[in-house]
Parts: structure tokens; C-alpha cells; sequence
């Protein structure tokens, strides 16, 4: 089932029909038996229309931290380095992707990241920046991982590619995340061959598309929390993004007025448009 944060409250969606949830979001998605207990909701609420899904927000309380995990996928250990040599930077990202120890980086807060129809920004100290589809996990409290969804990890790959002590900097600034349109909640792991879909446009015409399957991640998702999650508490939950394995080119920057679409089986689609 699909859980939206809507501005007039928690929304689930289950077989085509929708259920408003009387519940506060924080509270709600830090349950470790969330599908059990929308299942209980579900059943003593009235069905009603789609029209109840009204300005979405991020799926996210905003009381949760926004982390992400680097270098899980071997385009994106290609990109790092092809970004960082000049900087003398590249052997960094080959040894960290054969390490045990995975990077895990903060990202974020709640008033930095904006849902699916909100614009994402980029830097205005930058050159070269991209967007980074990642399949994005939804935790509790004690570290159960109870859905998923679709996070966009804004990128500045020209300040990155400076020094890779730069990385809050290419990472961090208002407008650098989005995630959304739902939590996909559900019992089991997701299918190996969920794939995850990017496509750009600008002034009406694709400029990008590209395509990674889930079972091209290194780690595992359960992995990267257990490092997340390591010596840090965090009491109302948190999201974690896991990583990209669509990279543009090093031809490819974004511009203001582009579109963004990150399609993941399954969970559904996070649209931004680049202020």
C-alpha cells in the first residue's frame, strides 16, 4: 500500500481507493508494524475519492534526518572519479566502494527537502550540477526499514570534483532534496529487478533518460542502515537515500527550467522542475 503526506493529512492508498488517516505523521510512520496498522485503519475508515490527495509534501516529519549513502553502484564510483582526478581525489572513491565500510553522509533536514511538484534548486556557485535518483529507505526509530520511496540527491559535481572535502558543499543548500510522492509500504524487500528510471527535459524535448536495476547496489539496503545507525540515535526515525547508479556525463548539467522525472517500480513518480 502507498502512504502520501498530504497538507490536509496522512492519506493511504490500497487497491485504487483512498483512506484519510486520522493519525499525527511523525507518530505514524515511526511504528515498526506500520503495515499492520494501516491495515487496522484502513478498515474502520470510509473509502473515498482521489481528489483527498491534495498539495503532497514530503513523506518525511519533520523532526526526521535526511541521510545518504555514496558510491554503491560502480557508475557512480566511475563518476566520483572521473570528477575528482584533476583533484588528485579518484583513488578515494575506488577505495571506498571495495571497502567494508560504506560512505554515509547527513543530507539533509526536513525545511531543505521538497516533495514531487515542488522545485529543487541549484547552486548558484556551481557549474556543473545533476540529479541523483535513489531509491530511498523509510526507517524507524529502531532501525527497521518499514517502505520506501523516491529521493532525488541534487549534486554539485563541479564543487565535489574541487576537493572531496567539499562534499556538504555540493551536497547541502536549500532545495537539494527531494523525496516523494508516497512511502510504498509493504512487508517484504523489494524484487531485485526494481528498476529505477530518470528522465530530463528542457523545453519539451528529453535531454536525458537513463535506467538501473536495484540489484546493481553493492550493499545491501538493511547494510547501509546498520552504518547509518551506528552511534547515532535517531527517535522519530529517518530516510535514507541509498545511493545512484545513473550518472550524466560529464556533457550534461542541469538548468533552470528543467524537469525532473525519477520513476521507481513500484513506489511511483517524483517530478521537479529546477528553479
Amino acid at each position: 500500500m502507498k502512504l502520501y503526506k498530504t497538507s490536509s493529512g496522512p492519506v493511504a492508498e490500497t487497491e485504487g481507493r483512498y483512506y484519510r488517516i486520522i493519525e499525527n505523521w511523525e507518530t505514524l510512520v515511526n511504528d515498526d508494524q506500520l503495515y499492520e496498522k494501516l491495515e487496522h485503519l484502513i478498515k474502520a475508515a470510509p473509502a473515498t475519492e482521489d481528489d483527498i490527495i491534495d498539495e503532497l509534501l514530503p513523506p518525511m516529519g519533520s523532526h526526521q534526518e535526511l541521510w545518504a549513502c555514496g558510491v554503491t553502484y560502480l557508475r557512480s564510483k566511475i563518476g566520483r572519479q572521473e570528477e575528482s582526478q584533476a583533484a588528485g581525489g579518484a583513488d578515494f572513491y575506488a577505495k571506498v566502494y571495495e571497502a567494508e565500510r560504506p560512505e554515509v553522509f547527513f543530507k539533509s533536514t526536513y525545511h531543505r527537502v521538497v516533495g514531487s511538484g515542488a522545485p529543487v534548486r541549484i547552486r548558484k556557485d556551481s557549474t556543473w550540477d545533476v540529479p541523483e535518483p535513489e531509491l530511498t529507505l523509510v526507517v524507524t526509530a529502531t532501525g527497521k526499514i518499514i517502505g520506501y520511496t523516491v529521493g532525488n540527491d541534487m549534486s554539485s559535481r563541479s564543487i565535489e570534483g574541487e576537493n572531496p572535502l567539499y562534499l556538504p558543499q555540493a551536497k547541502t543548500y536549500d532545495g537539494s532534496a527531494a523525496v516523494g510522492p508516497c512511502i510504498f509500504v509493504t512487508r517484504e524487500p523489494l524484487p531485485p529487478d526494481t528498476t529505477i528510471h530518470l528522465a530530463i527535459s528542457r523545453n519539451g524535448q528529453e535531454v536525458f533518460t537513463g535506467t538501473v536495476q536495484i540489484s546493481q547496489m553493492k550493499r545491501t539496503p538493511q547494510e547501509l542502515v546498520s552504518f547509518v545507525y551506528r552511534e547515532c540515535s535517531f527517535p522519530h526515525g529517518s530516510l535514507i537515500m541509498t545511493g545512484t547508479g545513473i550518472v550524466p556525463g560529464h556533457d550534461f548539467t542541469l538548468q533552470s527550467g528543467d524537469r525532473i522525472a525519477i520513476t521507481i517500480d513500484g513506489i511511483g513518480t517524483l517530478q521537479n522542475t529546477v528553479q
